[in-house]
Protein backbone atom coordinates (compact mmCIF):
# COMPACT_ATOMS: atom_id res chain seq x y z
CA UNK A 1 0.00 0.00 0.00
CA UNK A 2 1.76 3.32 -1.41
CA UNK A 3 1.94 6.41 1.06
CA UNK A 4 -1.05 8.27 -0.92
CA UNK A 5 -3.55 5.11 -0.08
CA UNK A 6 -2.54 4.84 3.63
CA UNK A 7 -3.55 8.28 4.12
CA UNK A 8 -6.99 7.76 2.58
CA UNK A 9 -7.45 4.66 4.66
CA UNK A 10 -6.56 6.56 8.03
CA UNK A 11 -8.91 9.36 7.24
CA UNK A 12 -11.46 7.33 5.92
CA UNK A 13 -11.61 5.31 8.99
CA UNK A 14 -11.04 7.98 11.63
CA UNK A 15 -14.08 9.66 9.68
CA UNK A 16 -16.24 6.72 10.34
CA UNK A 17 -15.58 6.61 13.94
CA UNK A 18 -16.32 9.84 14.31
CA UNK A 19 -19.41 10.66 16.31
CA UNK A 20 -21.13 12.18 13.88
CA UNK A 21 -19.01 9.96 10.86
CA UNK A 22 -17.86 11.81 8.36
CA UNK A 23 -15.95 11.10 4.91
CA UNK A 24 -13.15 14.17 3.71
CA UNK A 25 -14.33 15.66 0.43
CA UNK A 26 -11.17 15.89 -1.26
CA UNK A 27 -11.89 11.69 -1.75
CA UNK A 28 -14.30 12.60 -4.37
CA UNK A 29 -12.22 13.22 -7.04
CA UNK A 30 -11.01 10.03 -8.35
CA UNK A 31 -11.14 9.65 -12.41
CA UNK A 32 -14.61 8.71 -12.51
CA UNK A 33 -15.83 11.34 -9.46
CA UNK A 34 -14.19 13.97 -11.30
CA UNK A 35 -15.93 12.65 -14.11
CA UNK A 36 -19.21 12.63 -12.78
CA UNK A 37 -18.04 16.09 -11.16
CA UNK A 38 -18.54 17.12 -15.39
CA UNK A 39 -21.43 16.06 -15.19
CA UNK A 40 -23.15 18.19 -12.03
CA UNK A 41 -21.42 21.46 -13.86
CA UNK A 42 -23.85 21.04 -17.30
CA UNK A 43 -26.54 20.76 -14.66
CA UNK A 44 -29.55 23.72 -15.32
CA UNK A 45 -29.59 23.94 -11.46
CA UNK A 46 -26.04 24.13 -10.68
CA UNK A 47 -25.45 27.77 -11.38
CA UNK A 48 -22.22 28.12 -10.25
CA UNK A 49 -20.09 27.19 -13.54
CA UNK A 50 -22.41 29.83 -15.49
CA UNK A 51 -22.12 32.51 -13.28
CA UNK A 52 -17.95 32.17 -12.67
CA UNK A 53 -17.80 32.27 -16.69
CA UNK A 54 -19.78 35.56 -17.09
CA UNK A 55 -17.16 36.29 -14.43
CA UNK A 56 -14.33 35.51 -16.26
CA UNK A 57 -15.77 36.63 -20.06
CA UNK A 58 -16.34 39.50 -18.74
CA UNK A 59 -13.27 40.62 -15.99
CA UNK A 60 -10.45 38.97 -17.41
CA UNK A 61 -8.99 41.97 -19.28
CA UNK A 62 -9.35 44.10 -16.11
CA UNK A 63 -7.41 41.37 -13.99
CA UNK A 64 -5.15 41.12 -16.13
CA UNK A 65 -4.40 44.98 -16.34
CA UNK A 66 -4.18 44.64 -12.52
CA UNK A 67 -1.95 42.48 -12.40
CA UNK A 68 0.45 44.10 -14.80
CA UNK A 69 3.45 42.12 -15.04
CA UNK A 70 5.67 40.95 -18.21
CA UNK A 71 6.43 37.99 -16.62
CA UNK A 72 3.91 35.29 -14.79
CA UNK A 73 3.25 32.16 -13.20
CA UNK A 74 -0.16 30.92 -12.80
CA UNK A 75 -0.91 28.13 -10.90
CA UNK A 76 -4.22 26.81 -10.53
CA UNK A 77 -5.39 24.31 -7.63
CA UNK A 78 -7.93 21.71 -8.11
CA UNK A 79 -7.87 22.68 -12.33
CA UNK A 80 -10.17 20.10 -14.03
CA UNK A 81 -10.13 20.09 -17.29
CA UNK A 82 -9.07 23.50 -18.09
CA UNK A 83 -12.73 24.70 -20.00
CA UNK A 84 -13.15 27.29 -17.04
CA UNK A 85 -9.48 28.81 -17.09
CA UNK A 86 -8.95 28.74 -21.08
CA UNK A 87 -10.18 31.98 -21.30
CA UNK A 88 -8.59 33.91 -18.58
CA UNK A 89 -5.60 31.80 -19.76
CA UNK A 90 -6.26 33.76 -23.38
CA UNK A 91 -6.73 37.02 -22.28
CA UNK A 92 -3.59 37.16 -19.77
CA UNK A 93 -1.50 35.50 -23.06
CA UNK A 94 -2.02 39.14 -24.78
CA UNK A 95 -0.87 40.90 -22.43
CA UNK A 96 1.71 39.46 -20.29
CA UNK A 97 4.46 37.94 -22.82
CA UNK A 98 5.97 35.28 -20.63
CA UNK A 99 2.92 33.41 -19.28
CA UNK A 100 3.02 30.20 -17.72
CA UNK A 101 0.37 27.97 -16.48
CA UNK A 102 0.48 25.41 -13.74
CA UNK A 103 -2.73 23.18 -13.12
CA UNK A 104 -2.67 21.09 -10.44
CA UNK A 105 -5.16 18.37 -9.99
CA UNK A 106 -5.42 15.16 -7.75
CA UNK A 107 -6.58 13.24 -11.02
CA UNK A 108 -4.04 13.15 -13.91
CA UNK A 109 -6.27 11.71 -16.32
CA UNK A 110 -8.54 15.07 -15.45
CA UNK A 111 -5.21 17.00 -15.98
CA UNK A 112 -4.49 15.20 -19.46
CA UNK A 113 -7.39 16.73 -20.81
CA UNK A 114 -6.74 20.13 -19.32
CA UNK A 115 -3.00 19.91 -21.26
CA UNK A 116 -4.62 19.10 -24.10
CA UNK A 117 -7.19 21.89 -24.30
CA UNK A 118 -4.78 24.56 -23.56
CA UNK A 119 -1.69 23.76 -25.80
CA UNK A 120 -5.09 23.52 -28.43
CA UNK A 121 -6.25 27.13 -27.42
CA UNK A 122 -2.88 28.80 -26.28
CA UNK A 123 -0.30 27.16 -27.62
CA UNK A 124 2.50 30.34 -26.74
CA UNK A 125 1.62 29.78 -22.96
CA UNK A 126 3.96 27.21 -21.11
CA UNK A 127 2.36 24.49 -19.59
CA UNK A 128 3.07 22.14 -16.67
CA UNK A 129 0.87 20.13 -14.44
CA UNK A 130 1.25 18.34 -11.31
CA UNK A 131 -1.47 15.28 -10.06
CA UNK A 132 -1.55 15.08 -6.36
CA UNK A 133 -2.50 16.66 -3.41
CA UNK A 134 -1.83 20.57 -3.60
CA UNK A 135 -1.08 20.99 -0.42
CA UNK A 136 1.97 18.49 -1.26
CA UNK A 137 2.66 19.56 -5.03
CA UNK A 138 2.56 23.25 -4.97
CA UNK A 139 6.26 23.29 -2.37
CA UNK A 140 7.47 21.80 -6.09
CA UNK A 141 6.94 25.27 -7.76
CA UNK A 142 8.50 27.04 -4.83
CA UNK A 143 12.58 27.68 -6.70
CA UNK A 144 10.77 29.45 -9.34
CA UNK A 145 11.52 33.28 -9.96
CA UNK A 146 8.73 34.66 -11.83
CA UNK A 147 5.66 36.12 -9.83
CA UNK A 148 2.69 34.31 -9.33
CA UNK A 149 -0.82 34.56 -9.46
CA UNK A 150 -2.37 31.56 -7.39
CA UNK A 151 -5.98 30.79 -8.52
CA UNK A 152 -8.33 28.76 -6.49
CA UNK A 153 -11.58 28.78 -8.84
CA UNK A 154 -15.41 27.56 -8.16
CA UNK A 155 -16.36 27.18 -4.81
CA UNK A 156 -13.82 24.77 -3.19
CA UNK A 157 -13.26 27.12 -0.52
CA UNK A 158 -16.17 26.38 0.68
CA UNK A 159 -15.14 23.14 1.87
CA UNK A 160 -12.86 24.33 4.67
CA UNK A 161 -15.03 24.83 7.61
CA UNK A 162 -14.53 28.18 10.02
CA UNK A 163 -11.22 27.76 11.12
CA UNK A 164 -9.74 25.85 8.37
CA UNK A 165 -10.66 28.40 5.97
CA UNK A 166 -8.43 30.67 7.18
CA UNK A 167 -5.44 28.40 7.82
CA UNK A 168 -6.32 27.64 3.89
CA UNK A 169 -5.46 31.55 3.50
CA UNK A 170 -2.64 31.53 5.59
CA UNK A 171 -0.93 28.70 3.34
CA UNK A 172 -1.29 30.44 0.29
CA UNK A 173 0.28 33.51 1.70
CA UNK A 174 2.78 31.19 3.09
CA UNK A 175 3.19 30.60 -0.60
CA UNK A 176 3.68 34.40 -1.95
CA UNK A 177 5.91 36.62 -2.12
CA UNK A 178 5.62 40.39 -2.32
CA UNK A 179 4.13 41.14 -5.91
CA UNK A 180 1.98 38.10 -6.24
CA UNK A 181 -1.47 37.71 -6.58
CA UNK A 182 -4.39 35.06 -4.98
CA UNK A 183 -7.74 35.03 -6.97
CA UNK A 184 -10.34 32.97 -4.71
CA UNK A 185 -13.78 31.91 -6.00
CA UNK A 186 -16.30 32.12 -3.64
CA UNK A 187 -19.99 31.23 -3.88
CA UNK A 188 -22.12 34.04 -2.17
CA UNK A 189 -25.08 33.70 -0.02
CA UNK A 190 -28.15 33.88 -1.89
CA UNK A 191 -32.52 32.88 -2.09
CA UNK A 192 -31.85 29.31 -0.56
CA UNK A 193 -34.22 27.92 -3.24
CA UNK A 194 -31.62 29.13 -5.57
CA UNK A 195 -29.28 27.47 -3.64
CA UNK A 196 -30.80 23.81 -2.49
CA UNK A 197 -30.81 22.36 -6.02
CA UNK A 198 -27.56 22.57 -7.13
CA UNK A 199 -26.98 19.98 -4.14
CA UNK A 200 -29.78 17.83 -4.40
CA UNK A 201 -30.80 17.59 -8.18
CA UNK A 202 -33.72 15.71 -10.08
CA UNK A 203 -31.67 13.64 -12.08
CA UNK A 204 -29.91 11.94 -9.18
CA UNK A 205 -26.42 12.87 -10.08
CA UNK A 206 -25.55 14.55 -6.87
CA UNK A 207 -26.50 11.39 -5.09
CA UNK A 208 -24.10 9.04 -7.79
CA UNK A 209 -21.54 11.76 -6.95
CA UNK A 210 -21.65 10.81 -3.46
CA UNK A 211 -22.14 7.43 -3.53
CA UNK A 212 -18.93 7.54 -5.88
CA UNK A 213 -16.82 7.74 -2.70
CA UNK A 214 -17.97 4.76 -1.01
CA UNK A 215 -17.53 2.57 -4.15
CA UNK A 216 -13.59 4.04 -4.31
CA UNK A 217 -13.76 3.09 -0.64
CA UNK A 218 -14.98 -0.32 -2.24
CA UNK A 219 -12.39 -0.69 -4.84
CA UNK A 220 -8.97 1.21 -2.77
CA UNK A 221 -9.39 0.33 0.60
CA UNK A 222 -11.05 -3.21 0.70
CA UNK A 223 -14.11 -1.93 1.56
CA UNK A 224 -17.92 -4.01 1.41
CA UNK A 225 -20.55 -1.08 1.16
CA UNK A 226 -23.76 -2.06 0.03
CA UNK A 227 -24.51 0.96 -2.07
CA UNK A 228 -28.03 0.79 -2.46
CA UNK A 229 -28.37 0.51 1.31
CA UNK A 230 -27.18 4.25 1.57
CA UNK A 231 -29.27 7.48 0.27
CA UNK A 232 -28.01 10.74 -0.41
CA UNK A 233 -29.31 13.91 1.91
CA UNK A 234 -28.68 18.09 1.17
CA UNK A 235 -29.54 21.02 3.41
CA UNK A 236 -28.86 24.87 2.94
CA UNK A 237 -29.04 27.06 6.02
CA UNK A 238 -29.68 30.28 5.17
CA UNK A 239 -28.04 32.34 8.45
CA UNK A 240 -24.52 30.34 8.74
CA UNK A 241 -24.55 30.24 4.91
CA UNK A 242 -23.52 26.67 4.84
CA UNK A 243 -24.73 24.16 2.35
CA UNK A 244 -24.44 20.44 3.73
CA UNK A 245 -24.61 16.95 2.16
CA UNK A 246 -24.87 13.79 3.93
CA UNK A 247 -25.23 9.31 3.49
CA UNK A 248 -27.68 8.15 5.05
CA UNK A 249 -27.79 4.27 6.25
CA UNK A 250 -30.96 2.59 5.45
CA UNK A 251 -31.13 -0.08 7.75
CA UNK A 252 -28.65 -1.11 10.64
CA UNK A 253 -25.11 -2.69 8.63
CA UNK A 254 -22.11 -3.57 9.88
CA UNK A 255 -19.36 -2.57 6.79
CA UNK A 256 -15.92 -3.55 6.63
CA UNK A 257 -12.62 -1.63 5.12
CA UNK A 258 -9.98 -3.91 5.52
CA UNK A 259 -9.78 -5.87 8.74
CA UNK A 260 -11.48 -2.83 10.40
CA UNK A 261 -15.41 -2.60 11.33
CA UNK A 262 -17.75 -0.04 11.01
CA UNK A 263 -21.48 -0.21 12.53
CA UNK A 264 -24.26 2.01 11.15
CA UNK A 265 -27.72 3.08 12.98
CA UNK A 266 -30.62 3.15 10.91
CA UNK A 267 -31.02 6.26 10.02
CA UNK A 268 -27.34 7.45 10.74
CA UNK A 269 -25.85 9.84 8.75
CA UNK A 270 -22.11 10.28 6.97
CA UNK A 271 -21.23 13.58 6.60
CA UNK A 272 -19.79 14.14 3.45
CA UNK A 273 -19.69 17.77 2.23
CA UNK A 274 -19.62 21.56 3.53
CA UNK A 275 -20.06 24.09 0.96
CA UNK A 276 -19.71 27.52 2.40
CA UNK A 277 -21.34 30.45 0.93
CA UNK A 278 -19.98 33.83 1.80
CA UNK A 279 -21.11 37.57 1.66
CA UNK A 280 -18.42 40.26 2.21
CA UNK A 281 -18.23 40.70 5.56
CA UNK A 282 -17.57 37.29 6.01
CA UNK A 283 -14.93 37.64 3.48
CA UNK A 284 -12.97 40.99 4.97
CA UNK A 285 -13.26 39.14 8.27
CA UNK A 286 -11.82 36.11 6.71
CA UNK A 287 -8.59 38.10 5.11
CA UNK A 288 -7.78 39.67 8.49
CA UNK A 289 -7.43 36.91 10.27
CA UNK A 290 -5.39 34.98 7.63
CA UNK A 291 -3.71 38.52 7.10
CA UNK A 292 -3.69 38.95 3.56
CA UNK A 293 -4.83 41.71 1.69
CA UNK A 294 -8.52 42.04 -0.22
CA UNK A 295 -7.37 44.22 -3.52
CA UNK A 296 -10.50 43.84 -5.82
CA UNK A 297 -13.34 42.59 -6.66
CA UNK A 298 -15.53 40.94 -9.20
CA UNK A 299 -19.29 39.70 -9.38
CA UNK A 300 -21.67 38.19 -11.99
CA UNK A 301 -24.40 40.62 -13.07
CA UNK A 302 -26.93 38.61 -10.61
CA UNK A 303 -24.59 38.76 -7.91
CA UNK A 304 -24.35 35.14 -7.69
CA UNK A 305 -20.67 34.50 -7.12
CA UNK A 306 -17.67 36.33 -6.85
CA UNK A 307 -14.05 36.01 -8.12
CA UNK A 308 -11.25 38.17 -5.00
CA UNK A 309 -8.60 39.06 -5.83
CA UNK A 310 -5.72 38.99 -3.01
CA UNK A 311 -2.14 40.21 -2.66
CA UNK A 312 0.79 40.72 -0.09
Amino acid sequence: MNESTKLFKEEVLNGLRNNPKTLSSKYFYDDEGSRIFQEIMDMPEYYLPAAESEIIQTHSEAIAKRINRSQLDIIELGAGDGRKMVHFVQVLSQHIPDLSYFPLDISSGILKANEKLIRQEVPSVNFSGYAGDYFKTLHRLRQRTNPRLIVFAGSNIGNFRGERAVDFLKFIKNEMKAGDFFILGVDLKKNPKKILPAYNDAQGITKRFNLNLLTRINRELEGNFELKSFDHYATYHPITGAAESFLISLKAQKVTIGNELIEFKKDEVIQTEISQKYDRALLDELAKSAGISLDSWYTDSEGLFAWVLFGV
